[in-house]
């Protein structure tokens, strides 16, 4: 009985159960309003307001948001993996910090735009074309090309349409930020950002230190390298781009071997600042730049930085510091045809040593050999050489890593056998007190118990040596400045560590700062003038010699010169073809802050023979042929065509979004 119950229970069950399904509407199928089937359409449910779950714009004025977003993202899921999140997440370090968190914030208003009473509201228009106006030039930078979805028109609305300003909460801290600073007064400073850049970072901030400062700064290139980079420059002056007459000129090149960094990351610094120094009224700063002319090259090789810097970050491993030290001295060190660029200039060296044996040798201006050309010249060897041939130099010093002191010339042995042999030049006394320059105002170079590193034996204990002394090789870039052209230069070691650390940046950038600034008032040493005729006119290419030196300067363009000289008594001659000799004497006081003024008049003369033929001094050509064969020119197209049909690279940042979900950005790349 108690079975036949509780069947009978389950069939009523079932029945009712069938009862109501069979009254239930249908669902509706495609097809059905078609056949005109009755059914029942099921509502959409409608977006809401929902909580802002995204990490990257939590710190937003509103804290609510709507899928789907003004992109067409249905989720936030689906919102977090795309690439447009992806860039707001890294913009802060693709930048530099620049425009952040101008723009996240402003892309976030985009990606989880504001949601009241159920309704998406728009961003305004107009905040947005002020960011994009002030932080195009930081995208241009780094060669991106501006968010599509950060387009003003196309997604943001104005004030009219009804609004809000996506930066409000930001404006709101710093204007709180601000109350705080103007409550503790505070002497106005220059901030520099102590990190590494890539090249086109480093080319960016030139580019903009130049438009701060457009009344004392501008930038050009000299150049470009194997593969296709800029060597960009920076000058500062009272005049940018023009040569003042006697208005001294020097040059700091950074960066030479690739993998020797700090020396660029120094001129980077030095170039910000000069310019905002100047800026803030420092009368030192204002008073260098008023009566010098200041060329700054950060990185002379920015092939071989970029493939340093790419293997440092691949062996970023604090428990492999060997791995480390080992790629640090070796990736990067020459250029993209692993050229070392300092051992690819002419070695005039040694035809200096060959005619010393001539009783009137000179020194100087020694024309490069035609044989050279048919050797394998870098582009970036080139570009400099043209570079220093072209402007009547003073003072040099270029920039290096491995040791801590301070190397002049000759780098070249004077005996082929001796590798470790002091072999100065005629200006020895002038090249010891400009490297004391350095090694003095440096915070430790110059102490005796300052750590050298030993890296290529014993060098002393007073911060200088000669080149030549510690180590010899030829094809170096001192001494080429100096044997070529009036250009006195020095290496300057910076320290043990080729690629230091960014956190020791600071210091380093501390214990050099008074040196490169008291080395670049030094140029100021000596004596300048100008040599005229009886009209006059100035005399380009005049010659200056000191009695005891046998290195004569000549003028430049309008016949000023400088000549760098220790204190004391000297005999100076000045000569010119077509003109009598002038002679003067000179005292020049020890603590002489100024360069002393000594002008010349030459009477014109009957044209004598060439001195340099009389006394049977083996000629070389003239001091004008450079590349007289154009052979660099028809070598560097052919190797420069080459090269960019087999590198087509993405921009260093690419590596950023290559693996995101999805498709790759391509609206990044920049279509010139």
């Amino acid at each position: 009985m108690e079975f036949m119950r509780r069947k009978m229970m389950t069939i009523v069950f079932l029945n009712a159960l069938v009862t109501v399904i069979w009254c239930a509407s249908p669902r509706c199928n495609p097809e059905d309003e078609f056949l005109g089937r009755f059914c029942k359409k099921t509502e959409p449910e409608k977006p809401k307001c929902v909580d802002i779950m995204m990490n990257y714009c939590d710190d937003m004025s509103y804290t609510h948001t709507m899928f789907p977003n003004i992109l067409g993202h249905r989720t936030r899921e689906e919102a977090e993996l795309g690439p447009e999140y992806l860039l707001l997440s890294v913009v802060h370090n693709l930048l530099n910090g620049e425009c952040t968190p101008d723009i996240r914030m402003l892309g976030c208003s985009v990606l989880v735009p504001r949601c009241e009473k159920e309704k998406v509201l728009k961003p305004c228009r107009s905040t947005c074309e002020a960011v994009r106006k002030s932080c195009r030039h930081a995208f241009e930078g780094i060669e991106m090309a501006w968010p599509y979805f950060l387009d003003c028109d196309r997604f943001f609305v104005s004030d009219q349409e009804g609004c809000y300003d996506p930066l409000e909460g930001l404006r709101v801290t710093q204007e709180e930020d601000q109350a705080s600073i103007d409550n503790t007064p505070e002497e106005p400073h220059t901030v520099i950002q102590f990190s590494y850049q890539s090249n086109t970072q480093m080319n960016s901030i030139l580019k903009k230190t130049a438009a701060q400062c457009p009344e004392i700064a501008t930038t050009y290139s000299i150049g470009r390298s194997v593969e296709g980079k800029d060597l960009l420059v920076i000058e500062f002056s009272n005049n940018p781009g023009v040569h003042e007459l006697l208005e001294p000129e020097m040059k700091y090149i950074g960066n030479m071997h690739g993998n020797e960094v700090l020396g660029r990351q120094l001129l980077i610094y030095l170039t910000q600042y000069l310019c905002s120094e100047y800026l803030l009224g420092n009368q030192r700063i204002q008073s260098l730049i008023n009566t010098t002319r200041i060329h700054i090259l950060p990185s002379m090789n920015p092939d071989g930085y970029e493939l340093a810097a790419a293997e440092v970050q691949g062996t970023n491993d604090p428990e492999n510091e060997e791995a480390q030290n080992y790629y640090s001295w070796t990736l990067g060190r020459g250029n993209a045809q692993n050229i070392d660029l300092n051992r690819n200039f002419p070695d005039l060296t040694a035809v200096a040593y060959g005619r010393r044996r001539h009783r009137h040798f000179r020194s100087d201006h020694i024309p490069i050999p035609d044989a050279y050309w048919f050797d394998k010249v870098a582009p970036e060897t080139y570009a400099v050489m043209k570079w220093i041939r072209s402007i009547p130099f003073v003072l040099s010093a270029n920039f290096h890593g491995g040791e801590l002191v301070v190397s002049y010339p000759y780098d070249l042995s004077k005996h082929p056998l001796e590798e470790k042999m002091f072999s100065p030049t005629p200006d020895e006394q002038v090249f010891k007190q400009i490297a004391r320059t350095y090694a003095d105002a440096h915070a430790t170079m110059s102490g005796n118990n300052s750590e050298r590193c030993g890296n290529f034996g014993s060098i002393g204990q007073d911060g200088i040596i000669n080149g030549a002394k510690w180590y010899s090789f030829a094809g170096g870039m001192q001494d080429f400045n100096y044997l070529h052209t009036n250009c006195l230069e020095v290496t300057v070691e910076l320290g043990c560590d080729k690629f230091p650390a960014e956190e020791e940046l600071y210091t380093g950038w501390q214990d050099n700062k008074e040196a490169l600034l008291t080395f670049m008032e030094s140029v100021h040493r000596g004596i300048k003038g100008i040599v005229k005729d009886a009209d006059g006119n100035g005399i380009k290419g005049a010659r200056i010699s000191v009695r005891g030196i046998r290195h004569d300067i000549t003028t430049a363009e309008n016949g000023d010169y400088w000549r760098m000289l220790t204190a004391g008594i000297h005999i100076l001659t000045a000569s010119a073809p077509g003109y009598t000799r002038a002679m003067k004497k000179i005292h020049l006081p020890a603590r002489m802050q100024k360069a002393g003024r000594v002008d010349f008049v030459l009477q014109k003369a009957v044209v004598e023979p060439d001195i340099e033929e009389d006394y049977n001094i083996p000629s070389m050509g003239t001091y004008e042929r450079f590349d007289p064969y154009n052979q660099f020119e028809r070598y560097a197209i052919r190797e420069q065509n080459q090269n960019r049909e087999e590198r087509q690279e993405k921009p260093w940042w690419w590596s950023y979004f290559s693996r995101a979900h999805g498709s790759a950005p391509t609206w990044l790349l920049r279509i010139d």
